[in-house]
């Protein structure tokens, strides 16, 4: 079971507010499951808590699961592709676009739909060179939503690429300062008020002076920063427990391949309920992965399946039904120490762990 605390997601929050002014606005990612923390029961108690302005998602399934359960927060599709504007209009969820030919398929869609003014959001590349419109493009940009009555803008925003790394900071400033040029233009030229952002969980700790109307929190919710994560608090933990416990003797193998050794006599071997399908990743195999059992970390043993590992609980008191913790807060590694381990960022090691893990909200 991954246990989310929400005090500890409320910690976070609150961190990143301490940067703002009251009037800016937070947007909260629950894209990929909620950075694996559960999109639905996550969104619904920030809503519920009034944490958060807004939410946003990466593709339309994720924003349709969300109203589907109820949520009722503005929700913005950040990757919505060409195909499903009918239903982001039906489901009143609010695109990202990022060129002509998604502009003029969603005012399209609105046509159909009889809308007026249906919201989206305008992305602007200031650098980072994955999506958005080039500032060459915005002149014609403003011709066609000047005269386009079936969709506008709520808000203009783009993306740092590198807005944690300090040697990258005078590249960051150029893409803040490109930004509220060409933003500045657009909503110069508009008759309506627009919202504008460019902030990610990075840019509100380094760069707050350029927080303008909103910024938009990520995995800084979850428990990473970007300037000192003991800033922070680590939003959940990953519990099972023991199903077995076997006395591996002298010279026997444990799992598959045979790679779990007992060449310096027996072994005492707990086997969990868990495997790399369901997000521990197999590099953590053959003593990698250290799991606390109880006060005290335990190594794996041989290599991880696809629905249990094994661990070497020889030097400890453990007994079938005990809580095993596999990442949570000190004792317990954490998720930056896994992270760490196998040579990624924390953001892959929550959004690998699969929805068949059920998750619990305190």
């Amino acid at each position: 079971m991954l246990q989310v605390h929400l005090d500890h997601i409320k910690h976070n929050l609150d961190y990143f507010r301490s940067f703002l002014t009251p009037t800016t606005k937070l947007m909260a990612l629950v894209k990929a499951n909620g950075y694996g923390h559960g999109a639905i029961g996550l969104s619904l108690a920030l809503e519920r808590l009034q944490w958060v302005d807004a939410l946003g998602v990466a593709f339309p399934c994720e924003g349709i699961e969300l109203r589907k359960a109820g949520v009722s927060l503005p929700i913005t599709v950040l990757t919505p592709g060409f195909g499903a504007f009918g239903e982001l209009i039906d489901y009143d969820l609010h695109p990202e676009i990022h060129t002509f030919e998604a502009l003029f398929a969603y005012t399209q869609a609105a046509k159909e739909k009889g809308g007026t003014g249906l919201p989206f959001h305008l992305a602007i590349d200031s650098g980072m060179h994955r999506v958005g419109f080039e500032p060459a493009q915005i002149p014609e940009l403003i011709k066609h939503l000047k005269s386009n009555h079936y969709v506008a803008p709520i808000s203009i925003f783009s993306h740092l690429a590198a807005a944690d790394e300090a040697q990258h900071d005078a590249f960051t400033q150029g893409q803040i300062d490109l930004f509220d040029r060409l933003s500045a233009q657009l909503c110069d030229a508009l008759p309506y008020p627009v919202m504008r952002h460019i902030l990610n969980s990075a840019g509100t700790e380094r760069f707050a002076h350029a927080q303008f109307d909103m910024v938009r929190i990520g995995i800084g919710m979850y428990g990473t920063s970007a300037v000192d994560s003991t800033l922070l608090r680590h939003p959940s933990s990953w519990q099972c427990p023991i199903i077995q416990i076997k006395e591996i003797p002298y010279g026997d193998t444990v799992g598959y391949g045979r790679h779990g050794k007992t060449p310096n006599g027996p072994k005492r071997i707990a086997t969990l309920p868990l495997g790399y399908a369901d997000g521990i990743d197999r590099r953590l195999s053959r003593g990698a992965g250290r799991f606390l059992v109880n006060g005290k970390l335990a190594a794996t043993i041989g290599n991880i399946c696809m629905d249990m590992c094994m661990i070497d609980v020889s030097d400890m008191d453990a007994r079938t039904g005990d809580t095993v913790t596999l990442f949570g807060a000190p004792p317990a590694l954490t998720v930056l120490d896994w992270a760490q381990t196998l040579d990624t960022i924390s953001y892959e090691i929550y959004t690998s762990i699969a929805r068949r893990v059920e998750r619990a909200y305190l």
